[in-house]
């Protein structure tokens, strides 16, 4: 027997009992002729003592280095006093070996496990080594509470696991595709699915009612923390329910397992707000809502001007000028170094963002007089008011302008907020998630001159008139809801088109012919045509929650074995070269190897 308990769990329940125990050497320590050894399993640490008086057990033991793997029997009695450790489940207690067994020696590891400035290129070649991180094991086993706890309210609420397939057809899902060659159908491709978005809704046609699965993911995309090129998602679908009905219930899941896995009660009804008010309020469709800043609209006040940065914008049909306003940005302890708003402009301009003007507010009360900005010049006396009245601005703010498309100044101003409110310490509580609801049906792609859906092609619409979806796309809500938790997606979905004469429509809008909607979704328009029932349902991103949950900053630290930034496994040093056999047999013949794409691409989308 190579256990009885586990490191972890020995405790004073257990004194005076002889328990085996075995795991690896956390730390070896000799004092004065008794070694003391910290030996770790998954369960946590437990300290064993080797005493000198059984002299073939204590060489063995004076061996011993770390990470080597053991085997250990003893008496579990108290520590003695003045060196008990409150702060582990076993500090009270030791073992007293009395018989061990090195099961296997190791080699000195390439990091020590108690080093958190190892780099991750390193961390993820000994991945192995680094899992034994109690850190990083106690993240995995939350992902195992997570995924077990969302079964259980899945099976105990009506819904079927069940699997749909990993080889499919390719399929426009936004990103593109893995492929695999066929070697039965010679110049044929299978697709790796990025979700399993057509087989769920069939299952709904097939009556199944209510589906969930864990399913893999796989999108050939751009990588930043957190996405990868596999990820695991919690896949639902329901039918013959209400948006309404699906967002309760989908609360009723996210609430349940964040009172079973962290003991955290979340708000109950969780808030909405639509689309285009997170945009205007917070230049982001994921509002992080724990931080108490808003972007304040100012085109109507600087339309006229001198300064053009200005004035272009806020006449412009597709321009936004607005305002962040920092409170205690400019004050004179706590407030930001000409340095700190130089790094801002510069993070800014990741974003496309052409630089970022700012108003130090020094006296609210005096004005135009009270204030501190190379722009004031160019700003009217009513202009100046009207942006101190609608900031609310106090002696010692911060005012921060965005002027550009209204895309760049949503994403750069959005991002800026984020930032502040985390540099500044302005993120207020622990938990804060938002449903996003009455999304665009599409928006419009000025370089290619088409519509795009905004989720996907299959989601429902508001309106349900086909003719009107293809008159007004531009006006077109759809029944779609994103769950966001902390200004992070980590889930989305919607209402689905059921009617075949509606998703003709919705095709015909994004531009998708008759020939090619039946190439590639044929499958799909069939099934709608043979009784489809209304149906809706949602997709978690199991990676991102747990990251969240475990208060990890990518979600390569809740991912066994992750994949980099540049979509290489650094452990198997995958992907790799495919034998000259294997090409043959496909009949794939190899062109020069483009350029790698550079990994600092990945890391600027990262930020």
């Amino acid at each position: 027997m190579y256990r009885s308990h586990y490191c972890g769990v020995v405790d004073t329940d257990l004194l005076d009992q002889t328990v085996t125990v075995s795991g690896w050497v956390n730390r070896r320590r000799d004092h004065g002729g008794v070694i003391f050894i910290d030996l770790r399993d998954r369960e946590g640490v437990l300290q064993v003592v080797f005493d000198p008086d059984d002299a073939t057990m204590f060489a063995q033991a004076e061996r011993l280095r770390s990470e080597f793997v053991i085997k250990v029997t003893g008496r579990v009695r108290h520590r003695p006093e003045g060196t008990a450790n409150d702060k582990l489940r076993t500090g009270q207690i030791e073992v007293l070996a009395t018989e061990l067994d090195v099961l296997n020696v190791a080699k000195t590891p390439p990091f020590p496990l108690d080093d958190d400035e190892t780099g991750e290129d390193v961390r993820l070649k000994y991945r192995y080594i680094d899992l034994r991180r109690p850190e990083m094991a106690e993240r995995l086993r939350l992902r195992a509470q997570v995924a077990s706890a969302l079964r259980r309210f899945m099976d105990d609420n009506g819904f079927l696991d069940i699997e749909t397939p990993i080889l499919t057809r390719s399929t426009p899902e936004g990103a593109r595709d893995y492929l695999v060659p066929s070697r039965t159908y010679p110049g044929e491709f299978f697709a790796l699915p990025q979700s399993p978005q057509l087989f769920k809704q069939l299952l709904m046609v097939a009556g199944m009612d209510r589906y969930y699965q864990f399913a893999r993911c796989f999108r050939d995309e751009d990588l930043r923390a957190d996405r990868q090129p596999e990820f695991t998602q919690l896949d639902i679908e329901t039918s013959f329910q209400s948006m309404e009905e699906i967002l309760e219930i989908n609360e009723q899941m996210i609430r349940s397992v964040f009172k079973a896995t962290l003991d955290v009660e979340l708000p109950e009804p969780f808030p909405r707000m639509a689309y285009a008010e997170a945009m205007q309020r917070f230049g982001s469709d994921k509002p992080d809502l724990r931080i108490d800043m808003e972007l304040v609209e100012i085109a109507d006040l600087v339309a006229d001007a001198e300064f053009k940065v200005f004035s272009g914008p806020a006449k412009s049909d597709d321009g936004r000028v607005v305002v962040l306003r920092v409170p205690g940005g400019a004050a004179e302890q706590g407030g930001l170094t000409r340095k700190q708003i130089d790094d801002y402009t510069a993070y800014v301009g990741r974003y496309g963002a052409k630089g970022l003007a700012y108003v130090k507010v020094n006296d609210a009360a005096a004005g135009r007089d009270g204030l501190q900005s190379p722009i004031l010049k160019f700003l009217s006396d009513e202009a100046i008011a009207g942006v101190l009245e609608r900031t609310a601005a106090e002696s010692g703010d911060l005012l921060f302008f965005g002027a550009d498309k209204a895309a760049v100044v949503n994403d750069a101003m959005g991002a800026l907020r984020v930032k502040l409110g985390h540099d500044m310490g302005r993120v207020e509580g622990d938990w804060s998630p938002l449903w996003v609801v009455d999304w665009p049906m599409f928006e419009w792609d000025g370089r290619d001159n088409r519509w795009q859906a905004l989720h996907h092609p299959f989601t429902a619409p508001v309106n349900q008139d086909p003719e009107a979806l293809k008159n007004n796309p531009g006006e077109a809500l759809s029944q779609a809801y994103d769950l966001v938790l902390n200004g992070v997606e980590v889930g989305g979905g919607s209402l689905r088109i059921h009617s075949p004469a509606l998703q003709s429509a919705a095709f015909d809008v994004l531009g998708i012919s008759e020939d090619e909607a039946r190439e590639k979704f044929g499958f799909l328009l069939d099934a709608l045509a043979y009784g489809a029932p209304p149906h809706g349902g949602i997709a978690y991103g199991l990676d991102r929650l747990v990251m969240l949950m475990a208060g990890a900053s990518s979600i390569r630290d809740v991912i066994a074995f992750p994949k980099t930034q540049s979509a290489s496994c650094l452990l198997t040093e995958a992907p790799g070269d495919a034998a000259p056999a294997q090409l043959r047999e496909l009949g794939i013949k190899l062109r020069a190897k483009p350029a790698p794409a550079d990994p600092a691409d990945n890391e600027t989308q990262a930020q």
